[in-house]
């Protein structure tokens, strides 16, 4: 992926307009980190006015999105939903019949709805929009309950900060865990969120306890190797096993098995890219017991084997040191 186009229209949300323009369009060459070509584009060059009382001179028209590796579809304000610019139309069904990466954030994704392109696929959008496009279109798989959705080379975000949980995932397998870890810690976000949008709706935000969960949890990123099961990580909360996973799942909006999963996932995509360890000795140190094991999660996870992403994302004979492996020197 080398070329990035971000759509944006009247009315365009300049958090998530700044999202595209974070994770994609700064230069962190200095960081070992490869830039792209990202432009800027709209329906029509000129002056494009955002939501909150500023305007935008946009210098591009979509010409550049017709051969952009990734378009970036910005949100669509509610009183545009049933009136779509068919110019946008054309650009989202052209990335997706030439096999471009397109990610739409927030409402963004009902561009991507109304285009056709999202039949008969699971999708996402915030969780306040997700049942009017349900509704507008029945036949896509709406899932309310995520921050993001990858239905092949098509990634559809919830509300607002969740555009970065999708933008990280697609860097993650663009250009690899290491690389993405350094741009999250850049943007001082987590690499990995866990859990989905069910745990904002409708709630107030919740105050974190002075007994946050939050100590095990890093005592367990550090003790992946271990056979960690519900009853171990409730014995040191000191909690029964019933209580710790609610108040897991509740804190952590994932339960402690899946959680745990996916850490372990991210612990391998590290040691793969970073160390020429055999799979054996990396499966083990990271709690899936054998390779067998780490390439059924992995494939499951990533789309591809290990060894794949070894092959496409080793720096092992390079300079991947970080700030962290500096700080424990």
């Amino acid at each position: 992926m080398k070329t990035v186009a971000c759509v944006i229209q009247d009315g365009f949300a300049p958090f998530e307009f700044g999202v595209a323009c974070e994770a994609f369009g700064l230069d962190r060459s200095e960081d070992g980190i490869p830039n792209f070509d990202f432009r800027v584009v709209a329906p029509r060059p000129g002056v494009v006015q955002s939501k909150m009382g500023f305007s935008l001179n946009v210098e591009n028209d979509l010409s550049f999105a017709y051969e952009a590796d990734l378009v970036v579809f910005c949100p669509l304000p509610r009183e545009h939903w049933g009136s779509i610019d068919p110019l946008l139309l054309d650009v989202a069904r052209d990335a997706v019949a030439r096999g471009a990466w397109v990610i739409s954030v927030c409402s963004g994704s009902f561009i991507l709805a109304a285009a056709g392109v999202l039949d008969g696929r699971r999708a996402t959008t915030h969780w306040m929009y997700a049942h009017h496009l349900t509704a507008m279109y029945p036949q896509i798989d709406v899932d309310p309950d995520v921050l993001f959705v990858q239905d092949g080379r098509i990634i559809t975000s919830a509300g607002t900060a969740a555009g970065i949980d999708a933008c990280l995932h697609l860097l993650r397998q663009e250009i690899g865990a290491e690389l993405t870890n350094r741009i999250a810690r850049r943007m001082v976000v987590p690499p990995q969120r866990d859990g989905g949008q069910a745990q904002f709706i409708d709630r107030p935000i919740p105050v974190v306890p002075s007994d946050s969960l939050a100590l095990v949890a890093d005592w367990a990123v550090e003790n992946l190797r271990e056979d960690l099961g519900v009853d171990q990580l409730a014995a040191r909360a000191l909690m029964s096993p019933r209580t710790f996973a609610r108040r897991f799942k509740a804190e952590y909006g994932a339960t402690p098995a899946a959680w745990l999963a996916r850490q372990r996932i991210i612990h391998a995509q590290r040691m793969l890219e970073r160390t020429d360890l055999p799979l054996e000795q990396i499966a083990d140190q990271c709690g899936f017991g054998s390779a067998a094991v780490l390439r059924q999660n992995f494939a499951r996870v990533l789309g591809l084997t290990p060894t794949a992403y070894r092959a496409r994302f080793s720096c092992a004979d390079e300079d991947c040191a970080t700030e962290e492996d500096s700080d424990a020197a």
